[in-house]
C-alpha cells in the first residue's frame, strides 16, 4: 500500500486536477449546507438533494434519510466526502498496482465511516433503542460478544442449517476416499445414463454443496435429471490435528491426490473410456492444470471439460490483487509454505471485506446496532462454513497464479514433473462467466479462450460468483449473453460482448445441450453406486465436508 508521503506527492504533481476535484467538492458543501440552514429552502432541498444513493444502496432505506432535514443533510454530505475521496485516489499519480490498492483503502474506509455504522447517526438504531427502552443496545452488546468468541460477524441463524440434514440432499455415496478428497457417486435419476461420466470438481476454498444446496436450486440434481452420472469430489478441511502428512500437502499433490485420482476411479467405476469434467472457480484452475499434466503425458481421460467463473490468466485478477505482493507472498511461504494450514478464516474475511456493503456492515447494524439476530439464510451459512488449505498448496498457488502468473505461460510452470502448456489441451471447452462477478472477473474469465486448445464455447451470466453460476433452470431469473462462435474468438471481451446476444433465464440448459453430444451414448442406468473395487464407504454427503475450520 502506497504510504500517505506518496499520495499527497502525487496529488502534488496533479496539482491542477487536484484542485478542480477539491473546488468542486468545497462548492457542494457550501450548497448543502446553506440549503440546509435556510428553512425557506430546506424543503427544496429534501426534494431535490445535491446528492443521492447509487441504484441498490440499501444503507439508506428509513424514510428519515429522505424526509428529516438533519439526517438529509448526514447522508449527503457522507455521499459527497465519499465521491470526493474515491475520485481523489483515481487521479493519484501512482503506478498502476499502487493506485489500485490505494482506490480499495479508501473505499473500505469510506464504507466503513457511513453513518449508518453509528448508533448516533442512524435513525433505524435511535428509533429501535427509544421503543426498547434500550434493551436492543443491551442485545447487541451481547451479539458483539457471542460474535467475538466465535472470531467472526454472524451473518445467518447458523442453527437453522445442517449438512445432511437441509442441505446436501441429493441421494448418493462416498465411493473412495484418501487423505485429500472424499469422491461421491450420485444415485441415477433417469432410466439411461450417458456412458460417460460427469466428475465436478469444485473450489478447495470453499465447501462442495454449493453445488447442492437445497434440492429446488442443486446443480448436481439437475445434471443428473439430464441423464448423467455424476461424481463430485468433496475436498478435506485440513486442521492441525492432521499432522505433518496432510497439512504439509502441495500444489502436485492436489492434482495426483485430487484431480488424477478422481478422474480414475470415476472411470473404472464405469467402464468408459473418458469422463466429462468440470470445474468451479479455484477447482478449474486445477483441472486445467491437471489437463495439461495429462496432454504432456500423451494422457486424454477427459471427453469435454467445463469451466464456472475460473480464472486461469491472473494478469488482470480484480480486486484480488490489492491482498498480494511479493512481501505478503513471501511473509506466507516463511510462515506456512513448508507445512502448516492458511485458516479458512483468512480467506472468508478477504472475500467479505470486496464486498462489505453487503457481508460485513449489515450485519455490524443488524447484529449490534439494532440487537437483531440474522434470518436464516442457506447461501450465507455456506458462506460461514470455511475451508482451510494446507500451507505448501497455497503458497505455491499464490506465487505461481497472482503473483508471477506462470499458469498461463508455456513451460513456465513445472508440475508432476512435466512442463504445463495449455494450449495443449485440446478438448471441447465451455467456459461460463459473470458478469458482476468480483473474484474472478469476467474479463479475465474471457482471456482463457486464448490460452486453450480446441472447440470453445462462451457463456457470460448475469449476477455474481454465486447467484450467477446457481441459477436454476426452473426458476426463469436473470439472464445471459451467447453468441456463435466456437472459434477465432475476438481478442478484446468488450468486443464478443458487443456481438453476443442476450437471453432471459437461466445458463444451464445451454450447458447441459452443449454436452449432450459427448455422453457417449447411453446405457442403462446402474442400480448401485460404487463397484467391487470400490465398495459404499459412507452415504453423502460424507465426512469431509462436515469438518469445520
Amino acid at each position: 500500500m502506497p504510504d500517505a508521503a506518496a499520495w499527497m506527492s502525487s496529488l502534488l504533481v496533479g496539482g491542477a486536477q487536484f484542485g478542480v476535484l477539491q473546488s468542486n467538492y468545497i462548492a457542494q458543501q457550501a450548497q448543502l449546507w446553506s440549503a440546509m440552514l435556510d428553512p425557506r429552502t430546506s424543503a427544496k432541498a429534501l426534494a431535490e438533494p445535491v446528492v443521492a444513493p447509487q441504484p441498490g444502496d440499501r444503507r439508506f432505506a428509513a424514510a428519515e434519510w429522505r424526509d428529516n432535514p438533519y439526517f438529509s443533510y448526514l447522508q449527503q454530505s457522507y455521499l459527497l466526502s465519499a465521491r470526493f475521496l474515491s475520485e481523489l485516489a483515481q487521479s493519484a499519480e501512482l503506478e498502476a498496482k499502487s493506485r489500485e490498492r490505494l482506490q480499495f483503502a479508501v473505499q473500505q474506509w469510506c464504507d466503513a465511516m457511513c453513518p449508518t455504522n453509528f448508533a448516533a447517526t442512524n435513525p433505524a438504531v435511535l428509533k429501535r433503542a427509544l421503543d426498547s427502552g434500550g434493551a436492543s443496545l443491551t442485545q447487541g452488546i451481547a451479539n458483539l460478544i457471542t460474535d467475538l468468541h466465535q472470531g467472526r460477524i454472524s451473518q445467518t441463524d447458523e442453527a437453522a442449517f445442517e449438512v445432511g440434514r437441509n442441505l446436501a440432499l441429493t441421494p448418493g455415496t462416498v465411493v473412495y476416499e484418501n487423505d485429500l478428497i472424499q469422491l461421491i457417486q450420485y444415485q441415477a435419476a433417469t432410466p439411461q445414463v450417458g456412458v460417460r461420466p460427469l466428475v465436478i470438481v469444485p473450489p478447495c476454498i470453499n465447501k462442495y454443496y454449493i453445488l447442492d444446496l437445497r434440492p429446488e436450486n442443486s446443480f448436481v440434481r439437475y445434471a443428473l435429471g439430464q441423464g448423467h452420472t455424476v461424481f463430485v469430489v468433496s475436498w478435506r478441511n485440513v486442521g492441525s490435528a492432521d499432522g505433518p502428512l496432510v497439512t504439509g500437502l502441495g500444489w502436485d499433490d492436489y492434482l495426483e491426490l485430487g484431480i488424477f485420482s478422481a478422474l480414475r476411479v470415476a472411470r473404472e467405476i464405469t467402464g468408459a473410456d473418458r469422463v466429462n469434467a468440470l470445474g468451479f472457480c479455484v477447482g478449474g484452475t486445477l483441472l486445467a492444470a491437471a489437463l495439461a499434466v495429462q496432454a504432456a503425458k500423451g494422457e486424454k481421460a477427459v471427453e469435454s471439460v467445463t469451466y464456472l467463473a475460473t480464472m486461469l490468466d491472473f494478469s488482470a485478477p480484480g480486486q484480488l490483487g490489492v491482498f498480494i505482493d511479493e512481501k505478503a507472498v513471501a511473509a506466507r511461504e516463511a510462515a506456512i509454505g513448508g507445512g502448516g494450514i492458511l485458516p479458512g478464516a483468512d480467506l472468508a474475511s478477504a472475500f467479505n471485506a470486496l464486498r462489505a456493503n453487503d457481508l460485513i456492515w449489515p450485519y455490524v447494524v443488524n447484529n449490534y446496532l439494532l440487537g437483531s439476530a440474522p434470518a436464516a439464510f442457506d447461501l450465507l451459512y455456506w458462506n460461514a462454513d470455511s475451508t482451510n488449505l494446507p500451507g505448501p498448496m497455497y503458497c505455491t498457488y499464490l506465487r505461481n497464479t497472482y503473483l508471477e502468473n506462470k499458469l498461463c505461460v508455456p513451460g513456465a510452470l513445472h508440475s508432476c514433473g512435466v512442463s504445463v502448456d495449455l494450449g495443449r489441451v485440446d478438448r471441447p471447452t465451455f467456459i461460463l462467466a459473470t458478469r458482476e462477478d468480483h473474484i474472478v472477473p469476467w474479463r479475465a474469465a474471457y482471456r482463457a479462450l486464448a490460452l486453450l486448445g480446441g472447440e470453445k464455447k462462451f457463456v457470460l451470466g448475469a449476477s455474481g460468483h454465486i447467484a450467477g453460476v446457481i441459477n436454476p433452470a426452473s426458476g426463469g431469473k436473470r439472464s445471459y449473453w451467447i453468441s456463435d462462435l466456437n472459434t477465432n474468438f475476438p481478442a478484446d471481451a468488450e468486443a464478443w460482448l458487443a456481438q453476443a446476444r442476450a437471453e432471459r433465464g437461466s445458463w444451464w440448459p445451454q450447458w447441459s445441450q452443449w454436452l449432450e453430444t459427448f455422453k457417449g451414448g447411453t446405457r442403462d442406468a446402474p442400480a448401485h453406486t460404487g463397484n467391487a473395487r470400490y465398495p459404499v464407504i459412507e452415504p453423502a454427503p460424507g465426512r469431509y465436508v462436515k469438518q469445520k475450520a
